[in-house]
């Protein structure tokens, strides 16, 4: 599997926990736990997709999304959110503009997690 994959979430035992996800199956990941921080990772890596919290504590994370998507205009993005009811209607627009291509609930299940990685990951030549 090939790529890296971006994290970013304030909660550092989600950052891991979904890092060590990822890692465990093979996936480099890079984590930040603010929007800043991303944006800096983004200078100097080319990511696979990016799993972003939607609430961080510089920045809401569609709008992180809009910004990571003037740098990156194909980059899939999956929000995770603890309070996805409080913002549903966000999201739910952001997925029909296609700013992003999921989201899921915390405590996400696993499974959930790496199927959405499956579609995303390098087509063999």
């Amino acid at each position: 599997m090939n790529g890296q994959y971006l994290i970013v979430d304030d909660e550092p035992d989600l950052c891991w926990a979904l890092g060590h996800l990822l890692t465990s199956n093979g996936l480099p990941c890079h984590t930040a736990q603010t929007a800043q921080g991303a944006l800096d990772l983004m200078k100097t890596h080319h990511f696979q997709l990016a799993f972003l919290d939607i609430t961080l504590p510089d920045m809401n994370g569609l709008n992180l999304a809009r910004c990571l998507r003037k740098l990156d205009p194909l980059l899939p993005i999956v929000i995770l959110s603890g309070y996805l009811p409080n913002e549903a209607a966000a999201v739910a627009a952001a997925r029909h503009e296609g700013l992003i291509c999921a989201y899921f609930n915390k405590p996400f299940v696993h499974e959930e997690i790496l199927h959405v990685v499956q579609e995303f990951l390098p087509r063999p030549s």
